[in-house]
């Protein structure tokens, strides 16, 4: 029989005693057991409670999206799913605790776009954003509003960059932070425009709308469920929206780059990542079943509420997003020379 079909027979072990030959046998059983263990990984998964940490505070965008799919994984599973927000830093508090929690597939992180972008804005991160995490799967695509207020003469895109560029650094505009997504979306603005704008960040959405609607602060790129009831009230000025296509919701506002400014896009995302070394199994088992969960009706129903567009796809979908945007706003940090405080 050729070497490469001959089946494999246990030894003799002549010159052994009883008790040297079940050392052997107990030694060559152990050896295989890892990869019996691996091979069982994704289907015993999950047999307790699992956590998914939430960077930020209750109530954002990424809170309520992991919430949801929290909600029907538990309804999946037959487990509890606990949403467990970590607050500060930009996201980094809570993204830092996930990146060292065991790589057991029972610690989860919810991220909005701004995890591709915390890379490039802090010097000293107690975790690498691209390598301590293993994509798990894209939730959702969100994308963003550019509003004045009414005050602003401004009507479009274009009257207000030649507004901007008639009062350079008069112009102010909201943020929820230094190195927010809110932050981001204007600084790219900015560059692809040349102009220049007053920046004021604010700790919290809540503060953001109160300025912003009493006219304290002119301009605000912001989720559709936070500025949408305020464009249809006229209380806020829709000028575009930041995707590459318009919006059904606010059908009648053009894109950034339909109203002049080419190549402009912003989108926002969230997504699902599990500590680096998770077993692919788990991965997997996460993946089919998020996959799933998306797919539900009433789920996809309460994100297009909120006009977001769930999304779905593979691991690898998701890691070559991660790849592509965190190249993308490491040129806009370069460029706007961020740096959170």
């Amino acid at each position: 029989m050729p070497p490469a079909t001959r089946m494999w027979r246990r030894p003799k072990l002549r010159g052994f005693g009883p008790r040297a030959r079940a050392l052997w046998l107990a030694a060559a059983m152990y050896s295989a057991l890892p990869s019996a263990l691996a091979a069982d990984a994704g289907a015993s998964y999950p047999s307790k409670p699992v956590r998914i940490v939430v960077p930020f505070a209750p109530g954002g965008g990424i809170d309520i999206s992991a919430r949801l799919v929290g909600v029907k994984l538990n309804e999946l599973w037959g487990q509890p799913v606990l949403i467990d927000n970590r607050s500060g830093a930009g996201g980094t508090i809570g993204s830092e605790a996930a990146a060292k929690a065991a790589p057991d597939g029972y610690t989860l992180l919810a991220v909005p776009i701004s995890h591709a972008a915390v890379g490039s804005l802090y010097k000293r991160l107690g975790y690498d954003p691209q390598h301590d995490f293993a994509p798990v799967i894209q939730l959702a695509l969100a994308p963003n509003v550019m509003v004045v207020h009414p005050s602003v003469p401004a009507q479009s895109v274009r009257e207000l960059i030649a507004l901007a560029r008639s009062r350079k650094g008069e112009v102010s505009y909201a943020s929820g932070g230094t190195g927010s997504s809110t932050h981001l979306a204007v600084e790219l603005f900015e560059m692809l425009t040349g102009i220049e704008l007053a920046h004021i960040p604010y700790k919290g959405g809540q503060s953001t709308m109160v300025d912003l609607l009493s006219g304290q602060v002119f301009m605000y790129v912001g989720s559709l469920p936070a500025t949408i009831q305020h464009v249809r009230a006229q209380r806020l000025r829709g000028l575009a929206v930041t995707s590459a296509r318009r919006v059904p919701l606010l059908a009648a506002l053009p894109t950034v780059a339909e109203a002049g400014v080419a190549g402009y896009e912003y989108v926002g995302w969230y997504g699902m990542l599990a500590p680096a070394g998770t077993h692919t199994d788990v991965i997997a088992r996460l993946n089919a079943d998020l996959n799933r969960v998306l797919r539900l009706t009433d789920v996809r129903e309460r994100f297009a509420a909120g006009g977001a567009d769930t999304v779905g796809g593979s691991p690898e979908q998701f890691g070559a997003l991660l790849k592509s945007e965190m190249a993308k706003w490491a040129k806009v940090a370069a460029h706007a020379g961020i740096r959170p405080e």
